[in-house]
């Protein structure tokens, strides 16, 4: 039951559309502005640059959030952990209060990394600042973090459920920055 209740939690905590909240108390909806998206890069864009790293640091806590509860307080199998942390980031992208249509998932990903993983975490977001700095594009930072995060995760011995978690949460990553990856191909995605 407590299980059950974690993983729930998990999910709901995911699902909290954090720029959409946001962009309510401005009376704009990051959805029908730049991107379309309700992460942070667009939600700084639309909103501005306070309000986009609110909404970054919400969507981080609300995938580290569980997987702390899980592992710390409840003190659950690494199954479970990764599995909490597996639902926060499909709550995120999945939403139910947004007719299953969310963000991303970067932002997410990297709370739920940040509490199970955190030095693969850290070598992960180095990659994403170089390639931030070098090129100011948001969404190859992400992917390319995303793609490194899985080799950190094993070259630093994690437990095999956060690395096929890493995995996994790349593939989605891929999925949801399809509109993205053509742009990049076009050399026409948007700088920040």
């Amino acid at each position: 039951m407590i299980e059950a209740l974690v993983l729930l939690g998990a999910y709901l905590s995911g699902s909290l559309p954090t720029g959409v909240l946001f962009g309510r108390l401005r009376g704009v909806d990051p959805r029908e502005h730049g991107s379309g998206n309700i992460g942070a890069t667009n939600v700084a864009r639309t909103l501005g640059k306070k309000l986009g790293a609110l909404t970054l640091l919400i969507d981080c806590a609300k995938g580290a959030l569980p997987v702390l509860v899980a592992r710390y307080d409840l003190g659950l199998s690494a199954e479970l952990v990764a599995a909490a942390g597996g639902l926060a980031f499909l709550g995120h992208v999945f939403p139910v209060w947004l007719a299953w249509r969310g963000g991303k998932g970067v932002a997410t990903a990297l709370g739920v990394f940040l509490a199970l993983a955190p030095a693969a975490t850290g070598l992960a977001a180095a990659v994403f600042a170089v390639c931030f700095a070098l090129f100011r594009i948001s969404s190859l930072g992400s992917l390319l973090a995303m793609a490194t995060l899985p080799f950190f995760t094993w070259l630093l011995d994690a437990d095999r459920p956060t690395i096929v978690l890493a995995a996994s949460f790349f593939a989605f990553v891929v999925f949801t920055h399809r509109g993205n990856i053509t742009r990049l191909l076009r050399r026409s995605e948007n700088k920040f």
